[in-house]
């Protein structure tokens, strides 16, 4: 069984920074592709950023790319998101997810809010 869990949210000011850590049980973290998503009430789930199952290859959404940095720690079972910069607008609750084949695995999700 896969879980996922996330941890590191919480309330910051504009400018501020917040790093996120997901945890992941089970053996298939280092194979698999991780990516981090963000919800707000009222709106879709939205793609944030993803890595490679070895770290090497990562894409972002225009509205994080420069301020926000995906990582892994195969060794740990654990994605990063290093959050700088952050924004009002970037208020939401953000989910890690596990992408491995045809199936994917979602985290509860932890609540980041950026106070203007």
């Amino acid at each position: 069984q896969v879980q996922l869990v996330e941890s590191g949210g919480g309330l910051v000011q504009a400018g501020g920074s917040l790093r996120l850590s997901c945890a992941v049980s089970g053996r298939t973290f280092s194979t698999s592709i991780m990516g981090w998503f963000r919800q707000t009430p009222g709106k879709e789930r939205e793609f944030v950023a993803t890595i490679s199952w070895n770290g090497i290859i990562t894409y972002y959404s225009d509205s994080v790319k420069g301020r926000f940095t995906i990582s892994r720690d195969n060794e740990r079972n654990t994605v990063y998101l290093q959050m700088n910069s952050l924004k009002p607008e970037d208020t939401a609750v953000y989910y890690c997810r596990l992408e491995r084949g045809d199936s994917d695995y979602w985290g509860l999700g932890t609540q980041v809010t950026v106070s203007s």
